[in-house]
């Protein structure tokens, strides 16, 4: 086995990264070393590649970056049981403390000590990586690697749809990004309906129905509150599900929820944003949750349940992909709006 890899490096705290030759991982005792098969982009990888001011209070480089991936087990430490070379695997890459009271009640995804690969250590967009054996998590070779590569952001939208009842309810989905449009199909596969998606780019909304939404609308040109009410039983919807982050979406999840549903949000807002308590919240008595991440690892599990079960549709969600070292071209892709998720292969194009 050689004893380098490429891997992609935010060498410096500027825009920009390198394609380089670096060792690779040694693993230690409880660790397994994975040959990635793909890795996805994600949008805390624009914020690196661009190095905004998130990322210049985050990161402290060289670090290699990325944390979407999937790929084949090609080392195990001698501690690592249940897990060997060949199996085909995905990974949480939120590395929990393990000791906080949250780690220790069953609350581990909120942990107030959580370390990123891909962030805060190397992380996947590399020909391997090193991962915690704790954090693998073994998949069925039936799952296409396209979707394998997005079990962290598809968490994220299982997490947020699964977050209270969900058969049988009416839906709004709030801003139609990648994770969005995941909620979409989740909320599908999940018995939900009718689904109401809201979102400004056209390009996003023509997917949003391709991923299953039965109503699209354009929050610049629709009458969506009215709209809404109009079409559902409650005078709104059962559940309202911010991806946006934008103070508008927060304000109009709000608005289409119907008096005693639900708010789930996960997007994040650049800046505070300002309710009406008395009008949104209290008098309509909602039950409003923050979504952060994935459970760990109870998400993972319905994940993998509905890809072995062909629940899912995800096909739409995948513009762009690419050999590792054209990277530079799906980033600015993304950042124009004109990919949806970026995948990269480090073995070049697949089936190339």
């Amino acid at each position: 086995m050689a004893t380098t890899m490429r891997a992609l490096v935010k060498v410096r705290p500027v825009p920009g990264a390198e394609l380089q030759a670096v060792p690779i991982p040694e693993i230690g005792p409880g660790d397994v070393l994975v040959r990635v098969q793909a890795a996805a982009v994600c949008g805390t990888d624009l914020h690196i590649y661009y190095w905004d001011e998130w990322a210049s209070k985050r990161m402290h480089p060289p670090v290699i970056f990325g944390h979407e991936f999937c790929g084949f087990i090609e080392q195990v430490g001698e501690d690592v049981r249940n897990l060997a070379p060949g199996d085909f695997v995905s990974a949480e890459m939120h590395i929990a403390c393990g000791h906080c009271y949250q780690c220790r009640t069953g609350q581990a995804h909120i942990c107030r000590s959580v370390k990123i690969l891909g962030v805060d250590d190397h992380g996947c967009f590399a020909e391997f990586v090193r991962i915690p054996a704790s954090n693998i998590l073994k998949l069925d070779a039936a799952i296409p690697p396209d979707y394998a590569a997005v079990l962290d952001p598809l968490g994220n939208a299982v997490h947020t749809v699964l977050a209270g009842p969900i058969a049988g309810c009416s839906v709004g989905v709030v801003g139609c990004g990648p994770i969005g449009l995941m909620a979409i199909a989740v909320a599908r596969a999940s018995g939900a309906g009718p689904i109401f998606a809201v979102e400004v780019n056209a390009n996003r909304r023509q997917l949003a129905q391709a991923m299953g939404a039965d109503v699209v609308l354009d929050p610049s040109t629709d009458s969506i509150e009215g709209i809404i009410l109009e079409r559902t039983v409650g005078g709104g919807v059962d559940a309202a599900l911010e991806f946006s982050g934008h103070p508008n979406g927060v304000h109009t999840a709000f608005q289409i929820v119907r008096p005693g549903g639900r708010v789930s949000l996960l997007g994040i807002p650049p800046r505070p944003v300002e309710l009406d308590l008395t009008r949104d919240v209290i008098f309509k008595g909602l039950t409003v949750q923050g979504i952060n991440g994935r459970r760990m690892y109870e998400t993972w599990y319905q994940m993998r349940s509905l890809l072995s079960q062909n629940r899912l549709h995800l096909e739409p969600l995948f513009t762009d992909r690419l050999p590792l070292e054209e990277f530079a071209v799906g980033m600015e892709r993304l950042r124009a709006g004109q990919a949806s998720k970026v995948l990269l292969y480090p073995s070049g194009r697949p089936n190339a």
